[in-house]
């Protein structure tokens, strides 16, 4: 009984198979209504996660909102005049009024609680009742402001030029929207002032908000461009189109099923598309072999079957080895990380159906005469490109002791380039500079303590024992002592309130500006104060048994390292000074400490387990270990001399650069898997054959199919460069870079490889 073909089967059924692709394609777009979004990073982690759970907990206990937009607002001749105040109180006013944003604790000049005293009774009102109208009114404003460190770099800069309005935001809230609303405000208010929007929530669904819109825009060029290079290659519009279409259909069905499965569209999934336009572009080398057999047999259905023959275990191989390298992402912990590797390999997997399926197929639609005409240019002797190649192989192939001299060069600088590289992330940085995102977020860090918040809490066993005046002193010392780092612009305890009061009830005497001495004195204050404050004055430093206290770091930066500086400082500061009380990071800046250190370096543990894998299927495409380590050092030498370079021109290893690493993986030895697969089919064919002319043909003919499909690739996404979002920009040069440098790798320094150590390989036969 004869085996089934799948190829033959197409060739012989191409109407059945195109329907039925078709078909699925349709079943799986269907899907695309139930789509749902999700550009929150936080849920990169589980609900269940500790430092999730950790954090609720800590907003609960304090009630606290997880986010927070902050509107700048700056005028270089200084906001203490009663128009700018006006703006200010109008602003505040309309913010109070928006739908999401947590009204009860915005702060501003209007809304923030000042503590004074009259008369020797303690008086806890808002800063601003109603707009100064005269000098000796603004006077007394700035004296309340600037003699009381509550406010000073929180909501007035020590230059007296910048306020800042703080507004949290409930569950749930879009910050992009909410953000979109308070800028129509501040539009409204015509003068000097000028007036910038920050936070984590603005930068966050800011970015997601961008990126499904550029998706929307890119995706179509990048998909123009493709087209366009293809059809100058091939001259033949059909074709070209079914080409596109493979890459079209594989990512409709992955993104189908993924929303069909309920999962989000998150912020790693969304680029799936993009690495799946990548790995379509190994099916040029089914168009580069079928011209040239095309040419040999003359006869179309003789050459679709010859070309699958030639090609079909390097394409295979190929997407078993792409597979490979995002299937290991299934292992990682965090979920939409392990959603992305399903949906790539699921993709993937596609994509090699539709080679040996769908494109076949679409062949035996073209004419024999335009086949022809496309054909006589595809000549090893004849077409310049061939020609190229062969010279650039011959390079390898003559001087191969020079050429893998200066690979090893490269590859030794490039290490030294590898070890300063830093992991770290930060979303406000995935703008570009001029953006008003990062244009906001700079000017009011300079000016203020910082758009980004981190807590400390500290967590005793004893009921008020953070009433003590031992304790209140430690929680001083410890934010004095965490003001001194670069990274920290403000922090704010309970113990500001403390010392605000013991002042202002001694005739406001600088010497007061302590902690009391008694427990008893202390409890009174914070009674006397939380019987006028807010109560999440109070709440917000403090819990209710005392056991707990909760000291705000403003950060200048949203880097995920500073954090971390902050928690070595607590450290630090815990061990020259013991005391019975456990302390805690908590908050957004937190978050993105751990968010960066679980999810990245769970990319680079997943990374590092593809580079094995890779090398296993090597191993088992080539069926010698031997051949498995030359067709590894392209893509060796490309990973490590990108990542060089990455480390030398100071670019941080973050989640644009790490989700890359994947698809660089999968791309590099596709080119390695079709040149070694077809030389050692050239040597078969042609055992008296020397091996430098067999490098040498290789190089001309399947080569040809590599450097188009690098090409294709760097050219079509080469668009990207000009995104206005950091990531993006990224992925274009990353891409670019990497199909160029892979292709060129396999073109020139496999062949010195093979040279150099062809006794060592084919002794072990080539078949």
């Amino acid at each position: 009984m004869k085996k089934f073909s799948l190829v033959e089967f197409s060739v012989d059924h191409p109407k059945l198979v195109v329907f039925l692709t078709i078909f699925v394609t349709v079943l799986f777009m269907t899907q695309f209504t139930k789509i749902k979004t999700d550009t929150n990073p936080k849920n990169m982690l589980p609900a269940t996660s500790d430092v999730r759970v950790w954090n609720d907990e800590v907003d609960k206990t304090f009630g606290l909102y997880e986010d927070t937009i902050v509107l700048g607002v700056v005028n270089d001749k200084g906001i203490l005049n009663p128009g700018t105040l006006e703006k200010i109180r109008r602003i505040t006013d309309d913010i109070l009024a928006i739908k999401g944003v947590a009204a009860r604790d915005v702060s501003s000049f209007p809304t923030i609680t000042n503590v004074t005293a009259d008369a020797g009774t303690l008086r806890v009102a808002p800063l601003m009742t109603q707009t100064p109208k005269n000098e000796a009114e603004i006077t007394a404003l700035r004296k309340q402001l600037f003699e009381s460190p509550l406010f000073i770099n929180r909501i007035i800069s020590p230059d007296g030029k910048t306020t800042a309005i703080y507004a949290p935001l409930e569950k749930g809230a879009n910050g992009k929207e909410i953000a979109d609303k308070i800028r129509e405000i501040a539009k409204r208010e015509k003068g000097d002032e000028k007036y910038y929007i920050a936070g984590d929530p603005v930068a966050r669904d800011t970015f997601g908000a961008e990126m499904f819109k550029l998706m929307a825009i890119f995706a179509p060029i990048a998909g123009c461009v493709m087209l366009l290079v293809r059809y100058l290659m091939f001259r033949d519009l059909f074709l070209s189109v079914t080409l596109m279409m493979d890459a079209m259909i594989s990512i409709v069905w992955s993104m189908g099923l993924l929303i069909g499965l309920g999962f989000p569209v998150h912020i790693m999934t969304s680029m799936a598309p993009v690495f799946l336009m990548a790995i379509a572009t190994d099916s040029i080398h089914i168009f580069n072999e079928f011209y040239f057999r095309y040419r040999e047999k003359k006869d179309k259905r003789t050459a679709i079957i010859e070309t699958m023959q030639a090609v079909g275990r390097p394409v295979r191989y190929t997407a078993l080895a792409t597979a490979a390298g995002f299937a290991v992402l299934l292992f990682m912990n965090i979920i939409p990380v392990k959603v992305f590797g399903g949906v790539v390999v699921f993709g993937t997997l596609s994509l090699r159906l539709l080679s040996f399926s769908f494109i076949p197929a679409m062949f035996t639609f073209v004419k024999d005469e335009k086949i022809s005409r496309i054909a006589e240019a595809e000549d090893v002797g004849l077409n310049g490109t061939s020609r190229f190649l062969r010279k650039l192989a011959g390079f390898g192939t003559h001087h191969p002791k020079s050429t893998v001299l200066v690979g090893f060069a490269l590859l030794l600088i490039a290490l030294i380039g590898i070890s300063r590289i830093t992991v770290n992330n930060n979303m406000v940085e995935w703008f570009k500079k001029g953006s008003e995102v990062r244009v906001a977020d700079r000017e009011i860090n300079k000016s203020l303590g910082g758009t980004s918040l981190g807590y400390v809490v500290g967590i005793s066993k004893e009921d008020d024992f953070v009433k003590n005046p031992e304790t209140m002193r430690y929680l001083e010392g410890l934010q004095r002592h965490l003001e001194k780092l670069p990274v920290v612009g403000k922090t704010f305890s309970v113990a500001d309130y403390v010392k605000r009061i013991n002042r202002v009830l001694h005739d406001d005497d600088p010497r007061y500006d302590v902690i009391p001495d008694s427990k008893d004195a202390v409890g009174q204050y914070l009674f006397l104060f939380s019987m006028s404050a807010k109560p999440s004055d109070l709440d917000n430093v403090v819990d209710s048994s005392f056991k707990k206290a909760n000291i705000w770091v403003q950060l200048k930066t949203w880097d995920a390292k500073a954090m971390e500086t902050v928690i070595r400082a607590v450290d630090d500061y815990k061990k020259a000074h013991p005391i019975a009380m456990e302390l805690k990071p908590a908050g957004i800046a937190y978050f993105n400490m751990i968010w960066n250190h679980e999810v990245l370096w769970d990319m680079v543990k997943g990374f590092i387990l593809a580079l094995i894998a890779v090398l296993l299927i090597l191993a088992l495409d080539f069926r010698s270990i031997k051949w498995a380590v030359i067709g590894y050092m392209p893509l060796l030498f490309t990973i490590v001399l990108i990542y060089g370079v990455i480390g030398f021109v100071g670019k941080d290893f973050d989640m644009p650069i790490s989700v890359l690493s994947c698809l660089s993986l999968g791309m590099a030895v596709d080119f390695a898997i079709h040149f070694v697969s077809r030389f050692r089919q050239r040597m078969a064919a042609t055992p008296d054959e020397d091996v430098s002319e067999a490098l040498l043909w290789t190089a001309a003919r399947p080569g040809k199919g590599i450097m188009r499909n690098a090409i294709l690739f760097a050219a079509s996404f080469a668009v990207m460069l000009f995104a206005p979002l950091t990531p993006y920009i990224t992925v274009g040069a990353f891409i670019v870079t990497m199909m160029l440098l892979s292709s060129l790798m396999t073109i020139i320094y496999l062949p010195a490889l093979i040279t150099l150590t062809q006794r060592w390989l084919i002794k072990g036969g080539t078949k």
